[in-house]
This record gives C-alpha cells, sequence and structure tokens, in this order.
C-alpha cells in the first residue's frame, strides 16, 4: 500500500470516528430519529425547500430595475418585516445551512467511504451539484446590489477575467455606473431562477436511484429546525448594505463566510491560485472512487424455482437493485431480478423473502434470493451447530451486524453470537428457530436510528420483529424471550449490559421455559 493511500485512509479513519462520536453524542439529546447528523442528506433538502418557497415570494414583489431593486427589499425587510423580512432572513439563512449540510454530507459520505461501487453513481453525479450551489448563492447576493453586491460583483468578475474567456474584461462593466441597465437585472434574476432548477434536477439525478429517500428529516427534527431559523431571523434579521455605487470602492463590509469565501480567498492568494483550487478539488471528488478500495462483495442472486414474485425484496431493497420481471418458468408470474452494479450485497432481501425460513424440511436450504457469502443454508446449520453447544442455566443467541457492535466479544458458555451482513438480513423465522432449538431468549444486536451502513437494515429489522412489516415474527413467540438492541461500533460496554439485563429479565418470567422443539417442520 502506497504511504499517499495510507494517509488517505489514515484521515478517513480520524473523520469516521469523529462522525460516529459527534452522531452518538447527539443520540443521547435528540435520538436517532432526530439527530441532524444522522439525516445530513434530508437536512439539505429540507432546507433547500425552504429557499426556494421563500424565493418565489421574494420573487413576486422584488422590482427589477436598477433604481428598484434595492428599495423593493428595503422596503421588504424594513416595512413588511412581519412576512417579506421574515422571509428574507429565513432565505439567506436557509442558504447558508443547506451550504453547511451539504459540505457536511459530502464529508461524512468520504468519511464512511460511499464513493465507490454501487454508490460510485450518486457520488459522481453530486459533485457539479457543489459548483451550482456556490453559483447560485453568490448570485443571490447580486439581486440585492448593495455595497456588498457591488464588491461581490466586481470580485467574481475579476476572478472570471483570469480565464481566457472574454475578449475583453467583464470587470469593467463594474466601473462604469452607465454600464448597468434594467436588462442586466432581468437577466440576472432569471439565472438566480434557473441554476435552482438545474440544481433540484441534479438532486433529483443524484438520488433516484435509491429508494425511499428522506426528501424531508422527521417531523420533531423538521419542526424544530424551521423554529429556529424563524427565531434567529427574528433576533437578527438580514439586513441590506447602503445602495450600490459603483463610482466608490465598496469597503468595510461584513462578508457571509458560507458562500462569499471565495473572495477573501482571492485576494490574500491570487485568481490563478482560487481558479487551481477549485479544479484539483473538483478533479480530486471525480478520482476519488479510482482510488485502490475494498473488493466489492458478491451480490444477491435469485434462484428461479423458488422465487414466487411476492415483491417483497423490491419494497425492501435500499437501493432500487431488485425489480420484477415476467418468470420464465411461470406463465403470468414474476421473478425478481437483480442489477449488480446497484446491488449494495446487504442481504436485506433475504430477510425479507418467505421463502427463507429455516424450518422447512430441505437438507441444502435454498430460497427465492440470497446472498453467496452467506446462504440462508449456511444460517441455519450455523445456527443449529451453536445452540446446541449452549450450556448453562440461562441460554441466549445474539445476532450482531458486521457493520456494528462487535458482538464476538459477548460469546460464552451460555451465549452464543452470530454477526450478519446487515442486522435486515436476518429473516424473522430464525428468532422462533433459535427458540425451539433450545435457546431460552434471542438478543437482536442492529445499528442505531439513522446509522445503519445501508440505510434501511436497523429499520426493517425492528418492524418484522415487532410483527408491523412482512415477513413478521410469528404471534406465538413470546415478546419476553426477544430483546431488541440498537448499537453502534463503540456501544460494547452497552450492548453488555443489555445482554445482562436481558439474562435477569429470562432468569425471572415464566416466559423463559423453552418453546416446544420441532426439529424443521413447517409452521403453521
Amino acid at each position: 500500500m502506497s504511504p499517499k493511500l495510507s494517509i488517505h485512509d489514515a484521515l478517513r479513519t480520524r473523520a469516521r470516528n469523529l462522525f460516529q462520536y459527534t452522531e452518538e453524542a447527539f443520540d443521547e439529546v435528540f435520538g436517532g430519529d432526530n439527530n441532524p447528523w444522522r439525516h445530513l442528506g434530508a437536512m439539505a433538502f429540507f432546507f433547500l425547500w425552504i429557499v426556494t418557497t421563500s424565493g418565489l415570494y421574494l420573487y413576486t414583489v422584488l422590482d427589477t430595475s436598477i433604481t428598484g431593486v434595492h428599495e423593493s427589499i428595503d422596503w421588504l425587510t424594513n416595512q413588511q418585516w412581519y412576512l417579506g423580512g421574515m422571509l428574507r432572513s429565513l432565505h439567506r439563512y436557509a442558504s447558508d445551512a443547506f451550504i453547511l449540510t451539504t459540505l457536511l454530507h459530502l464529508a461524512r459520505e468520504w468519511a464512511f467511504g460511499r464513493y465507490y461501487g454501487f454508490r460510485l453513481y450518486s457520488w459522481v453525479t453530486g459533485v457539479p451539484l457543489l459548483w451550482l450551489m456556490f453559483f447560485s448563492g453568490i448570485g443571490g447576493y447580486w439581486i440585492v446590489w448593495d455595497r456588498l453586491a457591488q464588491f461581490s460583483a466586481v470580485a467574481s468578475t475579476e476572478l472570471l477575467d483570469w480565464l481566457p474567456i472574454f475578449s475583453t474584461p467583464a470587470a469593467r462593466n463594474f466601473l462604469n455606473p452607465d454600464a448597468i441597465s434594467d436588462r442586466f437585472f432581468t437577466v440576472l434574476v432569471f439565472i438566480h431562477l434557473g441554476v435552482p432548477l438545474l440544481l433540484i434536477l441534479g438532486l433529483w439525478a443524484h438520488v433516484h436511484r435509491i429508494s425511499r429517500v428522506d426528501h424531508f428529516p422527521a417531523r420533531r427534527l423538521a419542526l424544530g429546525t424551521l423554529v429556529a431559523l424563524l427565531v434567529l431571523a427574528l433576533v437578527k434579521p438580514a439586513i441590506s448594505n447602503a445602495p450600490a455605487d459603483l463610482s466608490i470602492v465598496a469597503t468595510g463590509l461584513r462578508l457571509d463566510w458560507f458562500i462569499l469565501f471565495i473572495h477573501p480567498l482571492t485576494d490574500v492568494t491570487s485568481p490563478g491560485f482560487v481558479w487551481m483550487l477549485l479544479f484539483s478539488g473538483t478533479i480530486l471528488l471525480f478520482v476519488l472512487p479510482l482510488l485502490p478500495h475494498p473488493a466489492p462483495k458478491p451480490v444477491a442472486i435469485v434462484d428461479a424455482p423458488n422465487c414466487n414474485g411476492c415483491s417483497r425484496c423490491l419494497a425492501d431493497c435500499p437501493y432500487a437493485a431488485v425489480t420484477m420481471e415476467p418468470h420464465p418458468d411461470k406463465a403470468g408470474h414474476k421473478i425478481a431480478v437483480v442489477d449488480a452494479d446497484l446491488c449494495a450485497s446487504c442481504g436485506i432481501c433475504a430477510g425479507s423473502c418467505p421463502s427463507s425460513t429455516p424450518f422447512r424440511s430441505q437438507e441444502a436450504l435454498v430460497t427465492g434470493i440470497d446472498m453467496p457469502q452467506l446462504p440462508v443454508t449456511l444460517l441455519r446449520r450455523n445456527l443449529e451447530e451453536k445452540v446446541r453447544r449452549l450450556e448453562g442455566a440461562t441460554r441466549i443467541l445474539v445476532f450482531g451486524c458486521d457493520h456494528g457492535v462487535d458482538v464476538k466479544t459477548l460469546e460464552s458458555a451460555d451465549t452464543a453470537v452470530m454477526s450478519l451482513i446487515c442486522a435486515g438480513m436476518l429473516p424473522p423465522a430464525f428468532v422462533e428457530y433459535a427458540l425451539r432449538g433450545g435457546a431460552d431468549g434471542v438478543l437482536v444486536a442492529g445499528c442505531r436510528p439513522g446509522g445503519c451502513e445501508f440505510r434501511l437494515g436497523d429499520r426493517w429489522t425492528m418492524e418484522r420483529l415487532a410483527r408491523q412489516r412482512e415477513p413478521h415474527l410469528r404471534r406465538n413467540v413470546p415478546f419476553g424471550r426477544l430483546r431488541l438492541a440498537q448499537a453502534s461500533s463503540h456501544d460494547g460496554k452497552a450492548l453488555a449490559e443489555e445482554l445482562r439485563q436481558f439474562r435477569t429479565q429470562l432468569e425471572t418470567q415464566a416466559a423463559a421455559r423453552p418453546l416446544p422443539y420441532h426439529r424443521r417442520s413447517a409452521p403453521s
């Protein structure tokens, strides 16, 4: 491994640990569903919707003439502060928040290694959106046409003049007051409306290969964020500087460092350095997926004779890798088809398949859709062997996740552990099978809400075992003998305590008596 790659991996590991510790700290206050750090993509969408809706109102009341644009915005800010002024401030702060959460989302995906393989398309389509985002933000400041807009316009055109695009320097247009006309602002407003539309179109392309996209965060998180923005808009409203005057040099301005950072960066370096930084950064983002990374895992395979076309795998796949097509052997029936380029190799589809029940009498269990690296038949064989070896008064089987807490540390004479690709790979019937095989209790350790490596594994696991989603746990299995735990990779001690409490519960309740043992008999 080259030193450069080692440095890159070390940086990613540090960044990932920082994100994980921050997310877990916020979990203690907000919980997983309402933790903004676990839903940065949804938060970015939410801020974009605020920017879009507030911007549409501001556009309807904006005077786009060179003399009226500043006056109309000033009227909104001071005279109609209760609506126009609040919306302008909301527009401003939501724009900053959109940029911040987008950059954090980018950094988080990089830190967790989510930029290659089946995620390659989403990563590549997301990079150009960064340019559209900043282009739209800078253009928005121009529309106000105050001293800050004047400063940004001159600085931006001077930066553009470094590139061999225009035959005459574009910055000259802002040196003469007579050079700017009403038509300039009409074109500017048109561009400021058009670029966000391209941004929204690009976002659709960015996520359209992902199923069940979180376009909005959880209700409590969304409402809390909106209230915070409204309070900020009321306490510190966005206001304009003095009207632009091209006969003087705009100085003493307070910049928006989220959007206009590029101007002071150009001042302290040079236009050439800034363009080199922007272009090299963009190229680096495109090249990242080409760097050495772990080999792709085997994708899910479909067994036609055992696929009944129920489409549960289609409904549960987090990345829209499953489609339903006409069955080759059964007229009028459907069969699942897996797109290898989109498959995350998570095994969630195997957990959703009704033929993944271990009670089937086949010696070699073949299911409708399965994972080659950990087929259901091997899962059943391992379960039988581990439960058979359990000793002690209270015997517990623990199912864990390869991307969560290391459950192997819990293994002992009275505790067997099985780590799955994802907790969502666990067919609910395996819980009952373990209890009928001699286990006194089953502990399922999934990831924290919003922390699943494959987005939906923790959610589907909890819903299936709570009998809220098919295939669900049968009603003859008492909840007292099942424990659901949500843990991250740093929650080893907490999970050990969860196991201890579960064992105490089993020892003190009547439900700890084993279910009648039936070797591979079909459930009723």
